[in-house]
């Protein structure tokens, strides 16, 4: 059997001939890291996991960060050797062959395209909550998505389209468009009001706990389970294991890093130190605010708010700050968005680049030196998923395309080890004979514990990647068999 494995060096010379600019530095890079991460999971998504955890959401974000940890180090190891754009989709081409980069390219849409849409859905809760409260009542029809069933019933009374998440995406897309050094600095901006308003949400909320509400601590126990809900008329997953592969989603976008190191200055040593530097400071933060989140107010209460934080600092009778953290949420989600659409449009552009994907769509734009069609088409796909799904499902489909891009990147570091151990790796993975078996155990336990109606969605849509694989990308790959 053909793998079609392309070579390291083919690889490199690959991005040499197409290049993008190299603007970013370590500190950037960093930041670059916590925009992506710290976003839906954390502002949005802890209403949701409190609900199917209790106060073990806490030990859920440890699990999901800790298996986040193991995957990190595999991902700098593969980063610094090949210092590209395309992350796992591009370390797959050199270590397991073209069928397997391909399969993680496609499920990359999931980690990216479909999260970005994610947290503009989440985004669009806070800033309605925002204009609620200045007086600003935007129609419930546009406030949510056609197949956002929180109410029971598809399309009665759920939404039509979510304008204000389509609205971001518009916004984000334009940015990204004029170019990568001005996003970068934007970014960076947005992080230091992310990053301020969950500190004043913590040094409020940590004085004010409750013990009490710690009280079963797991009340759903450990494993993922249904139970039926007769609010939603429907089973939901259940149990510590069932909020970590939901809110597994609040770490997505760390190795959003890894696909900008064709954009970095040094990417040998400044990758490894956003990726891993970028997870730690994210991992601390979500326990701190977590823990000030089921402290403070009883998950039966929490679970309802589409906009948690602000919701429990009003709770404690702090309504004016609870007001400013909306409107740090505001301001601060576009930069999560902004990170998933870049990763994305840097994986599709490697993809592109390789003739998997047609040639044309990785055009740089003369003036930006950006991706501009890519971006563009992004956009549109992102704007798509956002205007119609709700958040928590979204999150669950994007986690599935995730994990498995963990599991390829955790393999291929060992793969990469046995057939090609004298190759310069200017920073490895320590342990790594335990490291990366353990980021790939960890990576199929949370997998297991996804819903099976999300399950049964990623398997339909890797059914649909192998289709356009075997019919449009396999043909036109440069290295396909040829008759003799």
């Amino acid at each position: 059997m053909n793998w079609r494995i392309k070579p390291l060096e083919d690889i490199l010379a690959s991005a040499e001939r197409k290049a993008l600019r190299r603007s970013l530095g370590p500190f950037q890079l960093m930041m670059l890291g916590i925009g992506a991460v710290i976003g839906t999971g954390i502002f949005v998504l802890t209403a949701v996991g409190a609900e199917r955890a209790g106060p073990g959401l806490m030990l859920s974000f440890l699990i999901a960060g800790v298996v986040c940890a193991f995957a990190a180090l595999a991902y700098a190891e593969l980063a610094s050797m090949l210092p590209v754009a395309g992350s796992a989709y591009t370390y797959s081409y050199g270590v397991m062959g073209e069928l397997i980069a391909w399969i993680v390219g496609w499920n990359l849409i999931l980690e990216y395209a479909v999260a970005a849409s994610a947290v503009a859905v989440g985004w669009s809760g806070y800033m309605n909550g925002l204009l609620t409260s200045w007086g600003v009542h935007v129609p419930a029809a546009f406030t949510a998505g056609y197949f956002d069933l929180k109410n029971g019933q598809l399309g009665a009374g759920a939404g039509v389209i979510n304008l204000l998440a389509v609205g971001v995406v518009v916004v984000v897309c334009a940015l990204l468009v004029r170019g990568t050094r001005e996003s970068a600095a934007v970014n960076t901006a947005l992080v230091f009001v992310k990053l301020v308003a969950l500190g004043i949400f913590v040094a409020i909320a940590l004085p004010n706990i409750d013990w009490d509400n710690f009280s079963p601590f797991m009340p759903f126990g450990f494993l993922s389970h249904e139970v039926y809900d007769p609010t939603l008329d429907a089973h939901v997953a259940k149990g510590v294991m069932a909020a970590a592969a939901l809110i597994f989603f609040a770490y997505v976008g760390f190795d959003a890093v890894s696909t900008a190191a064709e954009e970095t200055r040094n990417p040998n040593r400044n990758v490894p130190i956003g990726l891993v530097g970028s997870l730690v400071l994210c991992t601390l933060i979500y326990l701190f605010v977590a823990a000030g989140a089921v402290g403070t107010m009883p998950t039966d209460e929490l679970k309802n708010s589409k906009e948690p934080l602000a919701e429990v600092l009003r709770n404690l009778g702090f309504q004016r700050i609870g007001d400013l953290i909306g409107v740090a949420a505001v301001l601060a989600l576009p930069t999560v968005i902004m990170m998933m659409i870049f990763g994305q449009v840097r994986v599709f552009f490697a993809m592109s680049r390789d003739s998997l994907l047609p040639q044309r769509l990785s055009e740089v734009h003369p003036r930006f030196g950006t991706p501009w069609i890519m971006t563009i088409l992004t956009g549109l796909l992102v704007m798509a998923v956002a205007g119609f799904f709700s958040v928590d499902e979204i999150a669950e489909l994007s986690n599935t395309g995730t994990l498995l891009a963990f599991i390829a990147v955790s393999a291929g570091v060992l793969v990469l080890r046995m057939t090609q151990p004298d190759r310069p790796r200017p920073f490895r993975c320590p342990a790594v004979w335990v490291i990366a078996p353990l980021a790939v155990a960890g990576c199929l336990f949370l997998l297991l514990s996804v819903p099976p109606k999300s399950l049964v969605r990623f398997s339909i849509w890797n059914v649909i990647g192998l289709a356009v694989y075997f019919l449009y990308s396999r043909s036109r790959s440069p290295l396909a068999e040829r008759p003799a």
